[in-house]
């Protein structure tokens, strides 16, 4: 990665940090789980409003560290409009690309801003600050009642 494309992902992760998209409860959320990182204190509730089988809303509240905030706020950006299977997919290639093992996932959506995180696979310790709130939607999507935790 160049130095210019990395400046360029920061930025875009810390306007996500400092001014997240779709920071909000959701009265009308279908779908909604609860996420906790109990090491760093990263706490995320998600919300996903369906219609018709697609996400027509998505949404979060919570606190955490930057990369946890703004994965949280560009995952609600990139659900909109895309099926429930189609979100699965979207976890599965973000969930490779920031854990390193993208060679594994399959082929499915493009990744387009997401692939700013693509630098988290370095830092092992933030690959859970990434990775809680695409657990917690998918938790949310299955209707899960326990909280989501990044520790075994």
């Amino acid at each position: 990665m160049t130095s210019g494309m990395r400046e360029l992902y920061q930025e875009v992760i810390l306007d996500h940090s400092k001014r997240p998209r779709n920071f909000r409860a959701m009265a009308d959320a279908t779908h909604t789980a609860t996420g906790n990182n109990p090491l760093c204190g990263d706490r995320v509730e998600v919300y996903v409003r369906l219609d018709g089988g697609r996400i027509a809303d998505a949404s979060f509240v919570g606190q955490g560290c930057a990369i946890s905030r703004a994965s949280a706020s560009m995952m609600t950006e990139a659900l909109r409009g895309r099926t429930t299977e189609e979100a699965h997919a979207l976890f599965t290639k973000f969930h490779g690309m920031v854990t390193g093992d993208s060679g594994n996932a399959p082929d499915g959506p493009v990744l387009g801003k997401l692939s700013a995180f693509a630098g988290v696979s370095e830092f092992p310790v933030r690959v859970k600050c990434a990775s809680l709130p695409w657990h917690t939607l998918e938790a949310a999507l299955v209707r899960a009642k326990e909280t989501v935790t990044t520790e075994a």
